[in-house]
């Protein structure tokens, strides 16, 4: 039964709240329709940029897009904050370097010239985002760059509306905190990077449709240092 709900397909932070409206509305993704190959489409933009270096994946999770990247012949270092979660993304893409710790510390590696963060980014408060991505930036080699998905305000299943505010755009939804981005946002975020993408879509990785923004942007070859 295609619909069946498989336990390790879970995001199991955005479970409260949506799965009633989800059943009772018909919205559950069946298992069959969760591919999410986001990356393929980006995959000879980033082969061009990567070089010799190894793309930093920043909140690998599971290792989902690991795997997928690893597959398109990639060398890649990734980060997660989850001991649990690197364990079980180990054996989905063995061939790759992970490091446990908080994207607030420093990367592990100097330099870059394509950085993947797939819904990682979304749980801060606003400076403490900049400073990560003044991060990303200073790592990335000129010319490198950043492929991110992002929480968009459309995305009313996983929390997007009727929670509390921390602060502008950031909320705690069921206990976690996390923050919902519009365009104008995202291009504030990203100022002073060359854009190259900006687009946003529903995506099926998840039990419910989720609605992010998907952004590639390059960091400047004569890049000046973000004030």
């Amino acid at each position: 039964m295609q619909t069946m709900i498989h336990l390790r397909e879970i995001d199991w932070r955005a479970v409260p709240g949506f799965v009633g409206a989800a059943i009772s509305s018909r919205l559950l993704v069946p298992r069959a329709s969760r591919e999410d190959l986001w990356l393929e489409r980006w995959a000879p933009l980033m082969r061009s940029k990567a070089r010799s270096y190894p793309i930093l994946e920043i909140g690998c999770g599971t290792g989902r897009d690991t795997r997928a990247l690893v597959e398109q012949g990639f060398q890649v270092t990734a980060l997660d904050v989850s001991g649990s979660a690197i364990t079980r993304a180990r054996r989905r893409a063995p061939s790759a370097t992970f490091v446990c710790q908080d994207v607030r510390e420093r990367l592990p590696v100097d330099r870059t010239g394509v950085a993947v963060a797939s819904m990682s980014l979304h749980y801060f408060e606003w400076e403490e985002t900049i400073e990560i991505v003044k991060k990303i930036h200073a790592a990335l080699l000129p010319g490198g760059i950043l492929l991110c998905r992002l929480n968009s305000t459309s995305d009313t299943y996983f929390g997007a509306s009727g929670h509390t505010a921390i602060q502008d755009g950031l909320y705690r939804v069921h206990g976690q905190v996390k923050r919902f981005f519009d365009e104008a946002t995202v291009r504030t975020l990203f100022s002073g990077w060359n854009m190259v993408s900006i687009r946003e879509r529903t995506i099926h990785r998840y039990l419910a449709p989720k609605s992010v923004w998907e952004v590639v942007t390059e960091k400047k070859e004569h890049a000046e240092p973000r004030k």
